[in-house]
């Protein structure tokens, strides 16, 4: 539940500050939190801490003759924070002119001489008027979440989409144009600079640049494993793993699922798919992903967030998985289920853009930022395409920038259709990207064409340029093609290591016990559906194995 709305009596008189406090309890506390404090600074401090964690203040009551810092002094400065709340100063005869004064020097709405008594006579009835206001200009704040970040600030962009990949609720604030957004800066105790990136929560903790593995432990998320030992761990949240953790615990084998960033894969960053089995209007990634994840834990999967797999280790008769933190999970049977990730450019400007306009995937966590603007789509597959089309619902314009000469032959015919009945997409065909560049954000790119070079100006650059596995973690482990991905079942042969009596297993790879589904595995099907029903498969393959065993 949200906090109530603040009304803070300020007093540095004890006696005072407590019948002040008697009062507005009596007749306030139902709606209100009554807050006193006996100082200025110490008032202070409470509105920024009440800023820091989204709470508001409706009304500040304050004595003006305080030593150190005056009532005026006090809403002078509180008045950054808070700038909504109603001010009352309460005053001696003697001050009725320095209050007057206050009403246009800090638009001071009401001050009242002290004693008040009876309050039913001198003080409800101000108060009663000036809470209606402020009650009837109300907007109860958002309740989640808030991300305090510089529209180019690299770790504010990976904040942004690990909270959004793992549907974590939140709204972002930017220092230097949203108003609310400088009222925190002035609320926190260290300075903000514009690489930062500052996650509040609504009980008052700060995460200042905070890793995956300090968002998730702070959101609820699960980081560290209930048991020792389960019967099947899977390596890996996108179809491939969830489909896994579905069809494992549903079927009685106590399942581990491990993910290093959040559910779904690339997948789970797919603006729209339109092609999957059994969802005639589509659905996006991040949906798919959601209901996957729901149906793994109905089923009792437990689900390890934010923590990669440094290597497997052969015990037998167990595997044993090793965490990048050292811990270590024994096992019956793996799944590796870890796909892929986008390759990276490496041209002018690339690495050191990155984060600040060019984006590797990323089009849902960061379209709405780039609204009426030009942005760039680099790549040909259908992520591509998802991504153009998502896009073109914000951006004034969406270059597409494709390496070969059509979109046809890498691409869905339903993405190159949609893609042609959009005014504000351009397709570039045949061009490769030269470089990028900018002062401290992506401001323009220059491709490489047939006709000679070509610079657009661009405020970000979305890539999607082919695949690699994410398989560097099982060198020495498994078998690999040159690719780097793994082999599996009849590409597996005692030269790589097999020594087992009977053949591997379609989806095994050559440690016994392995089993590989999805992206990750070579010569795989790069679809969502296959993807999909070999991590189905893969579980039917470890009861084969343990029953052998």
């Amino acid at each position: 539940m949200a906090a109530k709305p603040a009304i803070l009596a300020v007093d540095d008189d004890a006696p005072v500050l407590r019948a002040i406090e008697r009062d507005l309890r009596a007749r306030y506390a139902e709606e209100y939190r009554i807050i006193g404090a006996g100082s200025g600074a110490e008032a202070l401090e409470t509105v920024r801490e009440l800023t820091r964690r989204g709470d508001p203040v409706a009304l500040l009551v304050v004595d003006q003759r305080m030593p150190v810092m005056t009532g005026i002094e006090l809403l002078r400065e509180a008045l950054q924070l808070q700038p909504d709340a109603k001010r009352i100063l309460l005053t001696a005869y003697a001050d009725t002119g320095v209050a007057i004064d206050a009403i246009n020097d800090i638009r001071l709405d009401q001050y009242l001489l002290k004693p008040w008594d009876p309050p039913e006579e001198q003080l409800y009835p101000v108060l009663d008027d000036l809470l209606g206001d402020w009650m009837a200009a109300y907007r109860p704040p958002f309740e989640g979440l808030r991300l305090l970040s510089g529209r180019w600030a690299p770790r504010g962009h990976a904040i942004r989409d690990f909270l959004t990949r793992n549907q974590v609720p939140y709204t972002r604030l930017d220092p230097e144009v949203d108003e609310e957004g400088r009222r925190l800066v002035e609320s926190l105790d260290e300075p903000v600079t514009a690489a930062d990136a500052i996650v509040l929560f609504p009980d008052g903790r700060v995460l200042r640049n905070a890793t995956h593995r300090e968002l998730a432990e702070a959101v609820g998320l699960s980081t560290t494993a209930a048991l020792p030992f389960y019967d099947l761990v899977i390596v890996g949240a996108g179809p491939a793993g969830l489909a896994s953790a579905v069809y494992g615990a549903s079927e009685g084998l106590n399942t581990l699922l491990v993910e290093r960033e959040a559910p779904g894969g690339q997948a789970g960053t797919t603006s729209r798919i339109e092609n999957y089995l059994g969802f005639p209007s589509g659905l996006t990634g991040s949906d798919l992903a959601r209901r996957a994840l729901t149906q793994a834990r109905r089923l009792g999967a437990e689900i390890l967030s934010s923590q990669e797999v440094a290597t497997i280790r052969r015990d037998d008769p167990y595997r044993t998985v090793v965490l990048d933190d050292g811990a270590e999970l024994s096992c019956q049977v793996v799944i590796v289920a870890t796909g892929v990730t986008y390759r990276q450019l490496d041209v002018p400007g690339a690495a050191a853009l990155a984060g600040r306009g060019v984006f590797y995937g990323a089009a849902t966590t960061e379209a709405i930022l780039y609204r009426d603007e030009v942005v760039g789509v680099v790549g040909g597959g259908n992520s591509a395409g998802q991504a153009t089309v998502h896009l073109a619902r914000y951006a004034s314009r969406v270059h597409l920038l494709v390496r070969g000469d059509g979109l046809g032959a890498t691409m869905s015919a339903y993405l190159v259709d949609q893609i042609g009945a959009l005014e504000n997409v351009e397709v570039h065909t045949m061009c490769e990207t030269r470089s990028f560049s900018g002062a401290d954000h992506l401001e323009r790119a220059t491709f490489v064409t047939p006709d000679g070079d070509v610079e657009i100006d661009l405020a970000a650059a979305f890539v999607f340029i082919g695949q690699q596995p994410r398989t560097a973690w099982l060198d020495g482990v498994v078998a690999r093609d040159a690719g780097g991905f793994i082999l599996t079942g009849p590409d597996v042969g005692p030269q790589l290591g097999w020594n087992l009596d009977r053949d591997p297993f379609l989806l095994e790879s050559s440690l016994p016990g392995v089993f590989v589904a999805g992206d990750v595995r070579h010569r795989s099907v790069k679809r969502i559906a296959s993807a999909v029903g070999e991590g189905a498969m893969a579980v039917q393959f470890a009861h084969q194995y343990l029953a052998d065993r």
